[in-house]
């Protein structure tokens, strides 16, 4: 256990709140609370336990919806590669999520295999129409774990737009065919003037130069620099033939790079804004309601490190915890920061699957169990017996 500040005595009555969110290769996030919640129930089963699973955006944002309550709605579109997938969007009422992951996503690719120059979000944009079809006025697009570095054409198309060559065929999937586009016929697509698009994600990066989709992102998606450079050409031709239809510079606008361009698509064409995923997640899903009158909040992901500083999930939950009045703690597989930065992400202490299991192979294998081991030390320190 690390820990940045002493925890103290807790007042009698209220609960423990399980906000975790996924342990990337071994639990969902739904998977975590579940095994937290059985942990502390038989350290603690006097203490009331409310499990709300959460994501920022990327792979589990649309399950974390439907743990919540939301409705799951399954819907075969078209995988990355145009194969068939079976997807799932989570609807509330008139609001709905759109997990890009779900019909987009790196774990869609057929045996795991990058096709940098041919993904497509294409199956995206049927989740985006489907969820209009619906009802839904409020659609929050979650866009991590994309395979995708096609500016969101695919979106566009999926959506019922044509992107068409100098012959006026319809262009092949992916962001290499881009730089054939001659013109773009949005007839098709829905009337959008009356739903919101929030896309759920840091608002940086850009569609073009260094750090942009191409360039910046897409070497993580299986891409080599002959690849990158067709890729970026592609980009350069949407970017000007989609900002001459939407009448909007988009390129340099921060978030337009997200998911290798589909952020670019949905501010050009949806009209969308872009706002941090797991606040925006935590909102939806009731987060300060529910962490009203609690004893502790516990939050989690695999790898707590660095890279959780820019807005991963465990130190949003924390920031709003921290709001509430509420102290935070965290268990992961793996943590990687100071005490120094823990104080300053407003978590008191971490627990770490490694604490119990120095195997790392064995801690993927064996999260579910050894969480629930791991509760004992948080009960221990945090939850003391009531008199």
């Amino acid at each position: 256990m690390q820990s940045a500040d002493s925890p103290s005595d807790l007042p009698p009555g209220g609960h423990v709140l399980l906000a975790p969110d996924k342990f990337k290769g071994s639990l969902t996030a739904p998977e975590v609370a579940r095994h937290l919640a059985a942990g502390l129930r038989r350290a603690r089963p006097d203490v009331p336990v409310v499990e709300l699973p959460v994501a920022d955006g990327g792979d589990g944002t649309a399950e974390s919806a439907i743990a919540a309550g939301w409705r799951r709605v399954r819907l075969e579109v078209s995988g990355p590669t145009g194969r068939p997938v079976t997807a799932s969007l989570a609807i509330d009422g008139r609001s709905a999520v759109v997990e890009l992951a779900q019909a987009s996503g790196l774990r869609r690719l057929p045996g795991g295999r990058p096709r940098p120059l041919s993904a497509t979000s294409f199956g995206t944009g049927q989740l985006l129409a489907h969820a209009v079809r619906l009802g839904a006025r409020k659609i929050v697009l979650g866009v991590g774990g994309a395979a995708c570095t096609d500016g969101g054409a695919g979106l566009v198309q999926g959506l019922g737009g044509r992107l068409l060559d100098a012959t006026g065929r319809d262009l092949p999937p992916g962001g290499a065919a881009l730089r054939s586009l001659h013109a773009l016929d949005l007839r098709g697509m829905p009337d959008l003037s009356g739903v919101r698009v929030i896309v759920a994600g840091e608002p940086e990066g850009t569609l073009l130069g260094r750090n942009g989709s191409a360039t910046g992102q897409a070497g993580r998606r299986g891409a080599g620099r002959e690849e990158i450079r067709l890729l970026d050409a592609g980009l350069r031709r949407w970017a000007d033939l989609a900002e001459a239809v939407s009448r909007t510079a988009i390129r340099d606008r921060p978030g337009s790079g997200a998911a290798g361009g589909v952020g670019f698509a949905a501010l050009a064409f949806l009209g969308a804004t872009v706002e941090p995923g797991i606040g925006l997640m935590l909102d939806l899903l009731g987060f300060p309601a529910k962490a009203r009158g609690a004893h502790l909040v516990v939050t989690g992901q695999g790898t707590l490190d660095v890279r959780s500083l820019r807005g991963r999930a465990p130190i949003g939950v924390a920031r709003a915890a921290a709001r509430a009045g509420v102290p935070v703690v965290a268990a992961v597989g793996r943590r990687g920061l100071t005490g120094e930065q823990l104080r300053k992400a407003r978590i008191q202490a971490v627990y770490a699957l490694t604490d119990i299991e120095p195997d790392a192979a064995r801690c993927m294998r064996q999260a579910g169990p050894l969480l629930e081991q791991l509760t004992v030390a948080i009960a221990d320190e945090w939850l003391p017996p009531r008199r």
